[in-house]
This record gives C-alpha cells, sequence and structure tokens, in this order.
C-alpha cells in the first residue's frame, strides 16, 4: 500500500497484472469538446497517466532516477504512433492499458491503449528515451531495464 499525508492511495495508481499495467480514468467536461467527446490531444493527458503510474507500480520513482548518480536520468517521449478507433465521451470510465514491448540501451517502446466498457477506442506505441540532466541520451542502467522488463512478467 503507498500512503502519503497518512491516505491510501494505492487504488489512485491502478494495478499490476503478469505483462501489463491498468489504470482507470473517468472523462470529465475538461477533457472534452463542445459535443461531449474527448478532444484528441486529451488521451496523450490519459496516456501520460498510464505510463507515470506503470512506472510507480514497478517502484520506479522518478525524482529518485534524477538524483541516482551525477549525470542524473530522466525519460522523455522521443516518438509516438496514436491510432484513434473511437470516440470516448463525457462521463465515460477509460482503462489505460500499458505494457513494455522492448528496452534496448537508451531507450524503450510502450504499447498503450484506451478501452471504455470493453471496447477498444485508441492505442499508442510509445518510444521513450532516456537521458541525462542536460538532456543527452544515456544507456538505461541493467537493473533499470530489468524492472521494466519485469512488468511483462519475466
Amino acid at each position: 500500500m503507498t500512503e502519503k499525508s497518512g491516505e491510501n492511495t494505492s487504488d489512485l495508481s491502478g494495478w499490476l497484472e503478469p505483462g501489463k499495467h491498468h489504470l482507470r480514468q473517468r472523462v470529465y467536461y475538461e477533457d472534452t469538446d463542445f459535443s461531449g467527446v474527448v478532444y484528441h490531444a486529451r488521451y496523450l493527458h490519459f496516456f501520460e497517466r498510464g505510463r507515470t503510474d506503470y512506472l510507480r507500480c514497478l517502484g520506479v520513482e522518478q525524482r529518485t532516477l534524477y538524483t541516482i548518480d551525477e549525470e542524473g536520468l530522466a525519460f522523455a517521449v522521443h516518438h509516438m504512433d496514436l491510432k484513434f478507433i473511437r470516440p470516448a465521451r463525457m462521463d465515460d470510465i477509460l482503462e489505460i492499458t500499458t505494457t513494455t514491448a522492448r528496452v534496448t540501451g537508451a531507450r524503450m517502446v510502450l504499447e498503450q491503449s484506451i478501452s471504455a466498457n470493453g471496447v477498444l477506442l485508441t492505442t499508442a506505441t510509445v518510444t521513450v528515451v532516456v537521458i541525462n540532466k542536460h538532456g543527452r541520451a544515456r544507456r538505461m542502467p541493467d537493473e533499470l531495464a530489468r524492472t521494466l522488463l519485469g512488468g511483462q512478467g519475466e
């Protein structure tokens, strides 16, 4: 259980099952356009929350990584492919899933999807690079790579 300020926050980060992280999010008015359909750019927010909480559930603390050594370590999105299949609407409960597809040297590839009521809405393939405090590429530490691949049940 993750606690902060005496509150139980474990349910805020979603949950892991072998090879996959799940996060539920409600669609709010602020996420939609005038017609009540989720605005296309908001999907990036949902995907980011999924990636962040995936790392959190794996025990990877991004604040700690930044100070891991003199060089520091951070993640930056390098490339993203999105496919919009069906729209999400106001008040839908979305399930954001995230899996690690590959980890190599200074990058990882994540596969993500968003569904509502079991219907696939949007998919993303996200390439994330590992950078240092100066924004230059750096190699991912082996232990971190093993942790990220462990999210696949390996």
